[in-house]
């Protein structure tokens, strides 16, 4: 870009003088095959002038004028307009050519525009600044030089000619800059996990993909997974990232839609006015606008009314919703996190849940693991609960090293079923460190806690049989008299685990708990699911048996 300032000069002195574009092609160690001089129509002669010098001093630069549609330097529209005409149009070459984007001259807002086409590489270049010595502000080329290269002869100067430096907007080949920045994504990973350092490769790889999303996007977020896996704890967390890296400013409104289900849900999720409706006392603003500039976490999403989940479209998409009872309507810009341990695709067909929502949230969806299935997590895990243990108890927890060893090998074995995940084992260590005395774990109380945990699970997974009686001729009917008697009994057995289980993949634990350590890889949820179908039911039609 033509400095039409800085590359002013007329006259033998014009020599005397630090013009940058001249400046630029008078390196030896910079040498530039071809200027594209841009320059607004009404300074084709300052153009021309500092064409004809560039090309006295450095023959071997072609020099192209190029007058662009310019009027007001200063206007940012018009500016960047013009050079985003260039770019897309310029014929570039990258496999032949390298190319320099000289930022010294032009108005401030023709060098931040050229800084963000090169940034967005619309101007596959890098960015080249020039500036006079320190040690001779004023002087370009000396007058010596000026008439040796007037007379076609002398060597260049590059001491008179200024400095140069070339600044590459690939901020990851700055071994310093990348250092900083391997610090800051270990620090967001360490915040989402919690400090806990976790060895699951699955589990590390899905929280290395939300730090990018959570400081990369404001699309909605979806957590699914069972009971305890951990999906509050995981929004929470997102959200400290986002407010740690100045993503949202406003304030995290938490909400278990499951309490709210009913003729109050609307008015709690999107506000009501003063009368209303009976017992409309006053104005409410709702959960969604209280959210305004932060995030909204709506805990098991799959619970909401079909009502609720329509108004919660518009709200994702507008930002706009009416308040029951009003006409005018209001407004929250928010990042909505949700969570649940529903089968939603299984919820859309069953005609429990819309599909344009759940398309409109689907975006980015995490599936978290169960604990059972992060076995390699559960030594860091438990390190973890017994710190907060101690917090807790205001004491110092050690378990003893037999102990460790114990409980480890337990909680590792396929007995262990972890129905609770993350909750079952906070209880576990909650309980043998108030048991210890002085905070010290032994066998003896990990033992009695490996009985307890034994016990509970034995009577979650296997109600009473008078319970589970008869659910096969319940869900069946008339066509229950078709099975064999062994079909019968197993068909009884599925569906008896799958009212006591938390989620299809709780379920499916339970159920396939001995052959899944077998195989390399597993997905009892599927497994389950298939079999139910062979009898034409769902994980919701059983779940609700």
């Amino acid at each position: 870009m033509l400095g039409t300032t800085l590359d002013t000069g007329k006259g033998p002195q014009r020599w005397e003088k630090w013009r940058p574009t001249v400046a630029l092609c008078a390196h030896d160690d910079l040498v530039i095959a071809r200027l594209e001089l841009l320059h607004p129509p009404t300074w084709t002669a300052l153009a021309e002038q500092v064409a004809a010098d560039v090309r006295q001093i450095a023959p071997e630069t072609e020099v192209r004028l190029r007058a662009l549609p310019i009027d007001d330097p200063w206007d940012l529209e018009q500016v960047y307009g013009a050079l985003h005409d260039v770019a897309r149009a310029y014929p570039f070459d990258v496999e032949r050519e390298d190319y320099l984007v000289h930022i010294t001259t032009g108005t401030h807002i023709a060098q931040i525009c050229m800084f963000l086409l090169a940034e967005s590489r619309h101007l596959p270049a890098r960015l080249v600044q020039t500036s006079p010595r320190r040690d001779d502000p004023p002087r370009g080329l000396a007058p010596r030089d000026a008439r040796a290269r007037q007379d076609g002869a002398g060597p260049r100067s590059p001491r008179r000619a200024g400095t140069w430096q070339v600044i590459d907007l690939d901020l990851a080949r700055y071994d310093r800059l990348a250092a900083r920045f391997a610090r800051e994504h270990a620090d967001g990973t360490t915040l989402l996990k919690a400090g806990i350092a976790t060895r699951s490769p699955s589990f590390n790889r899905l929280i290395d993909e939300l730090e990018q999303v959570a400081i990369s996007s404001r699309d909605p977020i979806l957590f699914l997974g069972a009971t305890g896996v951990g999906k509050s704890q995981l929004a929470r967390r997102v959200y400290e990232l986002k407010r740690a890296r100045r993503r949202l400013s406003g304030p995290l409104v938490e909400v278990n839609c499951a309490t709210i289900r009913g003729d109050g849900a609307m008015s709690a999720l999107f506000g009501h006015l003063k009368g209303a409706f009976t017992g409309a006392v006053g104005a409410r603003a709702g959960f969604l606008k209280q959210a305004d500039g932060g995030a909204l976490f709506l805990d098991e999403i799959g619970e909401l009314g079909l009502d609720e989940q329509a108004m919660l479209l518009r709200a994702i998409e507008d930002k706009r919703w009416p308040p029951v009872g009003a006409d005018r309507e209001t407004s929250s810009d928010f990042q909505l996190l949700a969570g649940t341990n529903r089968d939603l695709p299984a919820l859309v067909v069953a005609g429990r849940f819309r599909a344009d929502l759940l398309a409109r949230i689907d975006l980015w969806t995490f599936h978290l693991p169960g604990l059972a299935d992060r076995k390699a997590d559960l030594e860091p895990n438990l390190d973890h609960e017994l710190e907060r243990s101690g917090a807790a108890l205001e004491t110092h927890v050690t378990i003893a090293r037999e102990a460790r060893a114990a409980f480890l090998t337990f909680a590792t074995s396929a007995a262990a079923t972890w129905p609770g995940n993350f909750r079952d084992l906070a209880g576990a260590v909650r309980r043998m460190a108030t048991l210890a005395p002085g905070g010290r774990i032994t066998s003896a109380h990990v033992e009695i806690e490996i009985t307890r945990l034994r016990a509970a699970w034995t009577a979650l997974a296997a109600p009473d049989a008078e319970a589970g009686h008869g659910l096969v001729e319940a869900m069946l009917g008339a066509r229950a008299a078709s099975l064999d008697l062994f079909d019968r009994a197993q068909l009884e057995v599925v569906l008896r685990t799958c009212r006591g289980a938390r989620s299809l993949s709780d379920a499916g634990r339970r159920l396939f708990a001995v052959s899944r350590t077998h195989k390399t890889s597993s997905n009892d949820a599927d497994r389950l699911r298939k079999y139910l179908a062979r009898f034409d039911l769902t994980w919701d039609s059983a779940e609700r048996s």
